[in-house]
């Protein structure tokens, strides 16, 4: 099930030492963070971070238990669904031709500008799409 998301999501795979990098600068988060919610999603990318390689065909240990990937798990998949969609739109909104493949917090506007990049999309016009869109769009922190 999670690997046909991940294949929804089509985000770029990469080599295993960079996933697992990749788990442990999650894990970090994860550890420095106190507030539960921000606790529960710091715990979701650590799951995503660790599906992610997964389904690049690595093998990599998980570093909690199965009830905690269970409960990163039900966070997870709204929280990147959300934000893959609203990626999605922005760049049907644009017009591009290719189809945007996204999942970084779209709050972050340095983030932003590297997408448009990434994307070949005006970074001035995407910035000013997705200010408007986070207005109404339900995301997860």
């Amino acid at each position: 099930m999670i690997g046909i998301w991940h294949s929804l999501l089509d985000m770029k795979k990469y080599d295993e030492a960079w996933h697992k990098q990749d788990v442990a600068d999650e894990l970090e988060e994860y550890k420095q963070e106190v507030a539960l919610i921000k606790k529960w999603s710091e715990l979701s990318d650590v799951v995503y971070t660790y599906t992610r390689a997964k389904w690049s065909g690595h093998k990599i240990s998980f570093p909690f238990n199965k009830w905690q990937y269970y409960l990163g798990e039900i966070y997870m998949i709204p929280k990147y669904t959300s934000r893959w969609l609203f990626y999605r739109l922005v760049g049907l909104r644009m017009g591009s031709p290719v189809k945007i493949h996204e999942v970084r917090n779209p709050h972050k506007v340095d983030k932003l500008n590297i997408i448009a990049q990434r994307n070949d999309l005006d970074p001035d016009q995407f910035l000013k799409i997705c200010e408007r869109q986070l207005k109404y769009w339900p995301l997860l922190p």
